[in-house]
């Protein structure tokens, strides 16, 4: 089932017009229809609204209507990170990039946080170094 029809099922089995849904992601009936439609090819942000709307997550969302849900696997390896996607079902390639992308966007903010984690373990040793011993 591809990921347009999923979407049009979901909204059904909520019993929801396309008109409400359109309103739900503050877009016109006619443009949300086209995404029904397959005829709009989804962003992540659009995705990610879509989603939203339904109360589930992405991976849910891929995973709908197909016999089993999607799995992956990080496997690690000191700094470097690959990612392998395995599933039963069919996957289209371009739920397959946005997988990637979700990870990549993960990856990243990881790293900034370990970044950031860095520099202030860095400057809290700056200010202890800085800090003069108390003296009676």
């Amino acid at each position: 089932m591809k990921t347009n029809e999923k979407i049009r099922h979901l909204r059904e089995s909520h019993q929801w017009t396309q008109e409400d849904m359109a309103n739900r992601l503050s877009m016109s009936t006619q443009g949300y229809a086209k995404i029904e439609r397959g005829d709009t090819r989804l962003n992540l942000d659009r995705l990610g609204q879509i989603t939203e709307a339904f109360g589930i997550d992405i991976m849910e969302l891929l995973s709908y209507g197909e016999e089993s849900p999607i799995q992956f696997n990080n496997i690690s390896n000191n700094e470097s990170v690959s990612h392998t996607f395995f599933s039963t079902g069919q996957v289209s390639d371009n739920e397959l990039q946005k997988l990637h992308l979700i990870i990549s966007h993960q990856t990243e903010t990881i790293e900034s946080l370990k970044r950031e984690n860095k520099l202030l373990m860095e400057m809290n040793e700056l200010l202890k170094q800085k800090r003069e011993p108390l003296t009676d």
